[in-house]
């Protein structure tokens, strides 16, 4: 394999400025960054984000770096790993196609942190979190192509992590292109089928991804040198050839549910079929969800912990079909064990249709057929996620989204003012973004 170092990319990261971005493209990082901010919010009610202070405390130098949802306060690299555990820990993140993997969440953690670090205002944090993700998805997509199986986010989220910290600790060219060297060939290799398989905090890597990408930067401040990456080889870089003209941001999808992304059609098509024909959980027989192979390899056990709960396509159906949602209430360690849903569950069935599992993964679809109690039948429509690029997703549909995720632990008034910090003309700091965010008069116990 033929490498060329020619700094497109590190030009890429260091050059961009956010006067010169497209508008949609400035929107669209205003609404991840609410997406985001939903994730972590959400995520510092986890045992995921639990394990991840401690490791903060025990492993990482101390400091005054904030974390959202905790009043407890770290050193750089500690407040990365913390909020690298929480931003995916409900699994209600962005996510893109062409890597089938979760960007945004692969970066925040490392993005924020050092923007805390170094004082960034929001506007430069926005630019470094666009080219971030834009790193981070384009170096999917060669690892995907160099390795021929399946990843996931917290391999790409390294490079991704790397590249948005190293601008911010204003690195040379020839720094960041180590960096993005030595976090790409570190990267942790998440094997997420198992983890679809047999579901555990381990999910997609991402809190891994996060700390090997900090962990890239410090070693280059330190002298350790790593040599080319995939990006720079000739059957990859063609990832490349539309830096500044194609924005991959742009073709993310957003997801309603806290859960696994293949069980969110399953999830639509059930509760559209109960609304419109006025079904309760009382009335149903058993459901027959037909679907692609992925999506009925996902779990089916009764799940013990929020982990469980989430990649799972049993669990995350019957709780819809009972409740009509599926958000931090019902996927919550507290509420693990309902009655209702647990009974539901034992009248679900999942089979692959072969037509269905042809378009798999350009498109993730399924049927629902529900069968009452007094014999009728009812078969939906073909569902895919709600979300996706070709929706040209707005910021309505993120902020209302927004709030329902959040609505159980954070209250209007906190919403309101996460949205005026990010929307508004004030350039806020995003210390005093986090520090806002925690504040007690906003939180309240789920």
């Amino acid at each position: 394999m033929h490498y060329e170092t020619d700094y497109r990319l590190e030009n890429f990261i260091l050059d961009t400025r956010w006067e010169n971005v497209p508008e949609e493209v400035k929107m669209r990082m205003k609404g991840c960054l609410l997406d985001l901010t939903g994730a972590l919010i959400v995520g510092s009610r986890s045992g995921q984000f639990e394990a991840g202070l401690k490791l903060a405390e025990r492993v990482f130098p101390a400091g005054d770096i904030p974390v959202v949802g905790s009043d407890k306060t770290f050193g750089v690299l500690g407040a990365a790993a913390a909020m690298g555990h929480s931003s995916n820990a409900y699994d209600i993140d962005d996510g893109h196609n062409m890597t089938r993997a979760h960007p945004g969440t692969s970066v925040i953690g490392g993005i924020l942190a050092a923007s805390c670090e170094k004082g960034l205002k929001r506007d430069k944090f926005l630019e470094t979190l666009l080219v971030s993700y834009e790193t981070t998805i384009r170096s999917g997509a060669a690892i995907m192509d160099y390795y021929q199986w399946a990843h996931s986010s917290g391999t790409f989220g390294a490079v991704g992590t790397a590249a948005g910290v190293g601008r911010i600790y204003g690195f040379t060219k020839e720094q960041l292109n180590n960096a993005l060297s030595v976090a790409e060939f570190n990267a942790p290799i998440v094997p997420g089928i198992r983890s679809v398989e047999y579901p555990s905090m381990n999910k997609d890597g991402v809190p891994f991804g996060v700390m090997v990408g900090m962990l890239a930067v410090i070693e280059t401040q330190c002298g350790f040198t790593g040599n080319k990456n995939l990006l720079e080889s000739d059957e990859h870089k063609h990832y490349l050839d539309d830096l500044n003209k194609k924005w991959q941001v742009m073709d993310l999808y957003f997801k309603p549910y806290t859960c696994c992304r293949w069980a969110h059609p399953a999830i639509d098509a059930v509760v559209d079929v109960m609304r419109s024909n006025g079904l309760t959980c009382d009335d149903i027989e058993d459901v027959t969800i037909e679907t692609f192979l992925k999506a009925t390899m996902l779990s089916k056990i009764v799940p013990k912990d929020a982990d469980e709960a989430q990649y799972n396509i049993a669990y995350p159906v019957a709780a819809a079909v009972v409740y009509g949602d599926f958000g931090l209430a019902q996927c919550n360690d507290k509420y693990l064990g309902d009655p209702k849903v647990l009974d539901m569950m034992g009248k679900l069935h999942f089979v692959m249709d072969p037509e269905l599992d042809k378009k798999f993964p350009a498109q993730r679809i399924c049927r629902a057929v529900i069968r009452t109690k007094d014999g009728r039948v009812f078969r939906s429509a073909e569902y895919e996620p709600r979300g996706e690029a070709k929706e040209n997703i707005q910021w309505p549909w993120l902020e209302d989204k927004f709030r329902r995720i959040t609505g159980p632990v954070f209250t209007k008034e906190g919403q309101d003012k996460v949205i005026e910090m990010i929307l508004g003309g004030e350039d806020v700091d995003m210390t005093a973004f986090v520090k806002e965010i925690n504040k007690p008069e906003y939180w309240k116990e789920l």
